[in-house]
């Protein structure tokens, strides 16, 4: 539904989407940057305000939801470092000198796969957020730039 906001309204709105896209310039500006956008311009545009809401909680969900992710993977690390940092899968030898040093990997009690699979999980949550962010922020932009009001989905409304 299209409502009645200025050129000026939409532009702002479309900026504060946009900055969100800060972040890839230094940590934390998709949070910061539209933050400072909101609050400079919240009391003055109605429109402005509830698209900076918008725009800073879906972000701030993001965080969360990729630190969850982060989270639930830290036990499969804890677990599989116990099986891939155990001395006796190396083999090393005590070195009386550097000629007599040697390293052996027993290919048999190395589980490198177990190893895979936190990792993939991780990687490939963080690049499907990525890919959320990037393309309903995209969304956003030119939704609010047309006047509509858009609203992110799954979004936690810290900022009410």
């Amino acid at each position: 539904m299209v409502t009645t906001v200025n050129k000026h309204e939409r532009n702002l709105a479309s900026i504060i989407h946009a900055s969100t896209f800060s972040k890839y310039l230094f940590p934390f500006g998709n949070i910061i940057v539209p933050l400072i956008l909101w609050v400079a311009n919240k009391k003055t545009y109605e429109f402005v305000a509830e698209q900076g809401k918008q725009a800073i909680n879906f972000q701030i969900s993001l965080l969360v939801y990729s630190l969850v992710l982060a989270m639930l993977t830290i036990p499969f690390f804890i677990g599989i470092l116990s099986e891939v940092l155990l001395w006796e899968n190396f083999n090393f030898i005590a070195p009386m000198n550097f000629e007599d040093f040697s390293i052996h990997l027993d290919s048999q009690n190395f589980h490198v796969p177990t190893f895979i699979w936190p990792v993939a999980i991780l990687v490939l949550g963080q690049i499907m957020l990525s890919i959320v962010n990037i393309v309903y922020t995209i969304l956003a932009t030119i939704r609010s730039n047309e006047g509509e009001n858009f609203k992110y989905p799954l979004t936690i409304n810290f900022i009410k």
